[in-house]
Order: C-alpha cells, then structure tokens, then sequence
C-alpha cells in the first residue's frame, strides 16, 4: 500500500493544481457569479465530486484560489525583477515600467480583482483572505518597485511617485477590462517614464 502514496499524492496535487488554475480562468472570463463549482471542474476536467473533495464548498474553492492568485502574482514580480536585472541604464526604467504595467493588465489581475468585487459583497470569509493578501502583494510589488528603480525614499515626492506610478498600472488595469487600449496605453507609460526620471533624477 505505501508505494501507491506517492503517486496518489502526486496525482491529488495534480488535481488540486488545475481546480485552482481553472478557478482563475473562470474568474477572469465569468467573473465571480459564473463561476461556479460545477463551471471550475468542468474547465479543470474533473468531476464535480472531485473538486468538491478538494473544496467541499465554493468558499473553501475561491479562498484557496485567492491564496494560488497571491503566490502566482508574487512570482510574476520576481519574474520582472530578473527581466530587469542584467539591464542598466535609462533602458532599465523603461523594462521596469512596462513590466509592472503587464502585471496589472493580465489574466492574474483580472482574476484579482473578481476576487475583490466578490469580497466587497458580504463573502466574509473570501474578504478577510484578499484584505490580507492584497496587503502583502502590494507591500511586496512597491518594495521591488523601489529596489528596480533605484528610488531614494528619503527624498521629498518619490515614494508617492513610486506610488502614483503603482496606482497608474492598476488603473490601466481597470481600463483594459473594457477596451484594447494599448496605444494610449504606451503613451501614458512613457508619460510615466518621465515623471520618475525628474523625480529620481533630482
């Protein structure tokens, strides 16, 4: 019996692994009230009985997805950082930028902020997760921020600017939820890219 451990377990984590995977996917496309229980296992290619092995109830499925969301955004942050890091220079800003530009306009933020409309409507379980982990995630995205682009905090206006430049992204975010907006996308980035090099550049 013990020898079939491990493949059952590797075959559970399997299982687990596309439930969460195809609970973001439903989350960008359907939003929170189309994604269901019976929709998810559907997309992940098991039975409804086996996801709700996994997640016995929708909340237990979409804590676990806020949670898969929050370590998936965390490693798309590391990823910028290794994008950037063998660049110096003006062209290093301009990587940087771009890059936390397209964590803000993907599938995983789209899948966040499901998340976050479905918290805001009395899911108190599924709020407590996203305050907290949406706390961390930011936390997290302005430190790298900062380190990429050589900001100096202690200077009067950067930190907001770093902020501002943040709070841009997520804006832009929201904005592609409804239209293609790429070109007037590119020229508010490089608006951007201006604003920080007066601002660190001081």
């Amino acid at each position: 019996m013990g020898a079939l451990t491990g493949p059952k377990q590797d075959r559970s984590r399997a299982t687990r692994q596309r439930l969460l995977e195809a609970a973001i996917s439903c989350l960008s496309e359907y939003g929170w009230a189309g994604s269901t229980v019976s929709v998810v296992a559907e997309r992940a290619g098991v039975s409804r009985g086996a996801a709700q092995h996994h997640f016995p109830t929708r909340e237990d499925l979409f804590t676990a997805a806020v949670e898969y969301v929050a370590e998936e955004r965390s490693a798309a942050l590391r990823s910028v950082v290794a994008a950037a890091s063998p660049i110096v220079g003006p062209a290093r800003r301009y990587v940087v930028v771009t890059e936390l530009v397209e964590l803000y306009t993907g599938p995983l933020f789209r899948a966040a902020l499901q998340l976050w409309v479905a918290a805001s409507h009395d899911h108190a379980q599924l709020r407590e997760r996203v305050t907290a982990l949406e706390a961390h995630v930011g936390r997290e995205t302005h430190r790298m921020a900062v380190e990429l682009l050589g900001a100096d905090e202690r200077v009067p206006g950067v930190r907001e600017t770093v902020q501002g430049l943040l709070d841009m992204a997520r804006g832009l975010g929201l904005a592609t939820l409804l239209t293609d907006d790429r070109a007037r996308r590119r020229r508010v980035v490089e608006q951007w890219l201006r604003i920080l090099e007066g601002a660190l550049d001081r």
